[in-house]
Order: structure tokens, then C-alpha cells, then sequence
């Protein structure tokens, strides 16, 4: 594929680097969620994960790649044989499969890392992308930590990566070092001086440690890269990485100084990155740009003013181009059901009759409970049944005493469909309740790593949304629940985790106690 094609491609790794961000990480059924809606929003290829990690990580990428129908399906893979026989058969039953292979090549991590010289490293990228080119017709390689290589060695790298089947080349800003226009700099000077680059197309992926990953990504675009590497909401690493939303929005907003185009169904922006944000507990920060809770907010009298008017004063893309809908339609507790779903079909969501039903009667509880029921809480609300799906435990009872003294919790839990309960006490109601979940579901080895509370919409009735981060002998789980009651939320977002749990490690009966 020639650069000069205006068409950017779009690689989405939030299920690999994303997925690497602490307490990121997502169970099979979630990671297919995923994967199902970046097809819908657009994204031309996936890297579904990094295959011989973990038998769980080979599992999610050959599951991905079965159900993907129209993206390419990566998988990462070192330089070195077994890691590119195990991408190979984790993709291989894709529709369109690749192979993404990454060597070292910047001085430092090539002596401190891969203590190996420029000429072993050379051979190295020649033998591994040959053996992967042979394996699948669709072979990236990645020169990381490409912003801190020497230039000629990395010319020399790019040559022979792509002497040897390599059709897409990759230099990433792998630890935010890069400015735009440095990194721009280096896509041209290495389009033009290597021999064959006009065999393969040029790809970013940049980090955002110094805050400049879509703007960099936007000056290597400027310069001749054909596919950028991004996640949804920025997620990743250290600070994440450069933004999907963010690139696929500047370049359709700003055409008239970037002239090219991407796949990306702008219009379901939103709901990829609620999804996202949903599974892994990870929020978006209110002024994000383009996804954030304010990103079409005004508060300002002149902003309001000029927005009355005609809100292109104000906003240089409308919210309905993101998926936001801007719909005055009131849902509260005279709602029936056609109005229910039609603004779940208006928020991106399409149920089946069983969840429907489930959402339909917690919609009702919470219109019951709230003067007035907005966007957000619906969004919470759908997520939180989504995430619950079939888990083996669930919260049935949530009972609180607190006062001046210590707190009571009374907490009923189903656990592979039988109820049990426990009565504890602590020193406040949190503490109380999850006293109660760990007496019914003993986890000794665990530890509440993090729990976190926040408003989805304002107002003294506004539905709490909570995350909580479980750690167990180095496994991680983040849990989530969404309800009017913050108490119950945080019995639904800490039971989430340890179903979580139970899943990593492994399918063995509940360690429930008697009772």
C-alpha cells in the first residue's frame, strides 16, 4: 500500500496496551464486548492481546479473531520463534490475520535489555519477521523505543524488516519521549532514505507521558504514516496512550489541514468509549476531550448566550457527530417500556428480550428513587446488568445500620444459586458490608486494593457508581456497580471483582462458607 493513500488506517491495541494498564485487565466475555463494538465503531485492525503471555491471553486472541468479521486481528509476538508460532495459531482463524513482531533498537535497551550488538539485533529482525512472513501473508514489526534510536541503525533495521516480508512498519514513541515535531521528522527522513519504503505503510504508537501522543501521532500522519496505533480513551501504560477518539476527530474536524480520512463510524465514539470505560472501571475525566462528561457542556453566560444563537459559536463539532444525543425525551417512573427502548436504541444499546425485561425493572426502581433519570444513568445502569451477566455470585439483600456506634450489614448473596447470608459488624457500613461478603465468600489471600465513589449525574439523588480494585498472589480484578444506594453499589462493584477473581483462577467451585 503506497503512503501517499489518504485513507488513515486505524489500529486499536485497547485490548493489548490498553489492557496493560494496572488494574485494566478484562475476562474473555468482556474483551469479545469489546472487540464486537471497535468493529462497530470502525477500526481497521485489532490487537487482540499478546498471545504467549498467558493461556488465558491465547484464548481471548483466538476467540477474537473467530468472531471478527471485518478487521484485521493481530496478535503481539517478540522476536523470536515461539512467540510468533503462538500469534500465528491465536490468528489464524481470522478473516484477515496478522502477525505484529517488535524487537528493540534504541542503544540503551538494546545493551541494558536485550544485551545483544546492532548486528545481532539486525539478524535477529531479519530471521524472525522471515519466519513470520512465511506463516502469515501480514507481518508488522515494531522498532521500540524508536524515538531514542540512532537513525542511521534504524534505517538499517526498517530495510531489512521489510527485505524480509514485512508490509507495515512501525516506530513507536514507546516511553512519551518524542515531540511533533522530532517524531514527524523522523517518519520523513526514514521514508526517504530507506531503499523500500515504498513497500510498506509507516505506523505511529505513541505514549502519552509528556501529554503529546495525538499530537505527535497528527505530525508523523503529516508526514507520510498510513496507520496509527491508539486506544479507546487513551487507556494504556504509565499515562496511556494516544487517543482513537481524539486522532479519529481531528482528522475529520481539521480536513482542511489534514487532508486524509479514516473508516471510523464517528457516531458510535461514545458508546466505545462508555463500554470501555464500563469494563474496566477506568473513568473518563470530565474535561476529556471529545468523550468527556463536559466535552458539550456550557455553563458560561456569554458560551450560553452564543450557543442559543447558534452553537457553532462554541462547538467546532456537534455532539449527535460523536454519539451523544442531545434528545429532550424525559424518562422517569410514567415511562413505559417503547420509550425505554427507544432510548436505549438512541443510547447505542440493542437488548434482548431477557435483558430488556431485568433493565427495564431496575430502570423503574431507580425512576422510583429519582426526581428525574438522565442519559448517564441509564448508560450506568445498562452497563452494570451488561457486567453482571451470568456471574455466579450475586448481590440479592443489602441491609445497613450505622449511627454513633459500630455499623451492622445484613448481606444475602447467591452463589451458584444458592442464597446464604451474614450478619457482621465495622467500624463503618463499607466496612461492615465487605466483612459480610468475605465471611460468605472466603478470599483470605485477597486485598482491597482501591475503592472509589462517584456521582453519575449531580444532585443529592444521583446514582453512585463504584470501583473497587482486588488484588490475590498477583492477580488484579477491578469490579464495578452502579446504584442509587452507594452501599449497594459497592456490594455489586466488590462481588463483580471476585467473580472476576474466580475467574482468573479458574473454574473450580465458589469457596463459599457454610451457612
Amino acid at each position: 500500500m503506497p503512503n501517499s493513500n489518504d485513507t488513515i488506517l486505524i489500529f486499536d491495541t485497547t485490548l493489548r496496551d490498553g489492557e496493560q494498564s494496572p488494574g485494566c485487565s478484562m475476562n474473555l466475555e468482556e474483551k469479545l464486548q469489546v472487540a464486537a463494538q471497535l468493529e462497530t465503531l470502525g477500526v481497521d485492525i485489532i490487537e487482540a492481546g499478546f498471545a504467549i503471555a498467558s493461556q488465558g491471553d491465547f484464548e481471548a486472541v483466538s476467540e477474537v479473531a473467530r468472531q471478527c468479521k471485518s478487521a484485521t486481528v493481530a496478535s503481539l509476538a517478540r522476536a523470536a520463534t515461539a512467540d510468533i508460532d503462538r500469534a500465528w495459531e491465536a490468528v489464524r482463524h481470522a478473516v484477515r490475520p496478522r502477525i505484529h513482531t517488535f524487537i528493540a533498537t534504541s542503544p540503551l535497551h538494546m545493551r541494558v535489555k536485550l544485551n545483544k550488538s546492532p548486528d545481532e539485533v539486525l539478524e535477529a529482525i531479519g530471521r524472525t519477521v522471515a519466519h513470520a512472513r512465511n506463516l502469515c501473508p501480514d507481518v508488522e514489526w515494531s522498532a521500540e523505543d524508536a524515538t531514542r534510536t540512532e537513525p542511521d541503525f534504524l534505517a538499517r533495521a526498517i530495510e531489512t524488516a521489510i527485505a524480509a516480508g514485512a508490509r507495515t512498519i512501525n516506530l513507536p514513541d514507546t516511553v512519551g519521549y518524542a515531540t511533533p515535531e522530532t517524531y514527524g521528522a523522523m517518519f520523513r527522513d526514514m521514508i526517504n532514505r530507506v531503499p523500500n519504503a515504498d513497500q510498506a505503510v509507516f505506523s505511529t504508537h505513541c505514549h502519552n507521558d509528556l501529554g503529546l501522543a495525538v499530537a505527535n501521532t497528527l505530525a508523523a500522519v503529516m508526514s507520510g504514516a498510513r496507520q496509527v496505533e491508539s486506544t479507546i480513551n487513551g487507556i494504556g501504560e504509565r499515562a496511556g496512550n494516544a487517543a482513537v477518539e481524539e486522532i479519529a476527530m481531528a482528522l475529520k474536524v481539521r480536513h482542511d489541514v489534514m487532508p486524509v480520512r479514516t473508516n471510523i463510524v464517528s457516531t458510535e465514539i461514545t458508546r466505545a468509549s462508555r463500554l470501555v470505560s464500563g469494563i474496566t472501571g477506568f473513568q473518563v475525566q470530565p474535561n476529556k476531550a471529545i468523550v468527556g462528561a463536559n466535552a458539550f457542556a456550557h455553563e458560561s453566560g456569554i458560551h450560553q448566550d452564543g450557543m442559543l444563537k447558534d452553537s457553532s459559536t462554541y462547538e467546532i463539532m456537534t455532539p449527535e457527530s460523536v454519539g451523544v444525543s442531545t434528545s429532550n425525551l424525559v424518562m422517569g417512573k410514567h415511562s413505559g417500556r417503547a420509550a425505554f427502548r427507544s432510548k436505549l436504541e438512541e443510547l447505542g444499546y440493542s437488548l434482548g428480550d431477557n435483558a430488556f425485561q431485568d433493565a427495564f425493572v431496575r430502570f423503574k426502581a431507580l425512576a422510583d428513587a429519582k426526581k428525574a433519570v438522565f442519559d448517564e444513568d441509564i448508560v450506568a445502569l445498562v452497563d452494570d446488568e451488561v457486567l453482571r451477566g451470568h456471574d455466579r455470585i450475586q448481590v440479592k439483600e443489602v441491609e445497613i445500620h450505622c449511627g454513633t456506634g459500630p455499623a451492622r450489614a445484613i448481606l444475602t448473596l447467591e452463589i451458584d444459586g444458592e442464597e446464604k447470608t451474614a450478619a457482621t459488624r465495622g467500624s463503618g457500613p463499607v466496612d461492615a458490608l465487605f466483612a459480610a461478603i468475605r465471611q460468605l465468600v472466603p478470599h483470605e489471600k485477597g486485598s482491597l486494593e482501591r475503592y472509589e465513589v462517584h456521582a453519575v449525574t449531580g444532585g443529592t439523588d444521583a446514582q453512585a457508581e463504584v470501583s473497587v480494585l482486588l488484588s490475590e498472589d498477583g492477580r488484579t480484578t477491578r469490579g464495578r456497580g452502579a446504584h442509587h444506594d452507594t452501599l449497594v453499589a459497592s456490594a455489586r462493584a466488590y462481588v463483580n471483582a471476585l467473580n472476576k477473581l474466580m475467574v482468573k483462577r479458574g473454574r473450580a467451585p465458589v469457596d463459599a462458607a457454610a451457612g
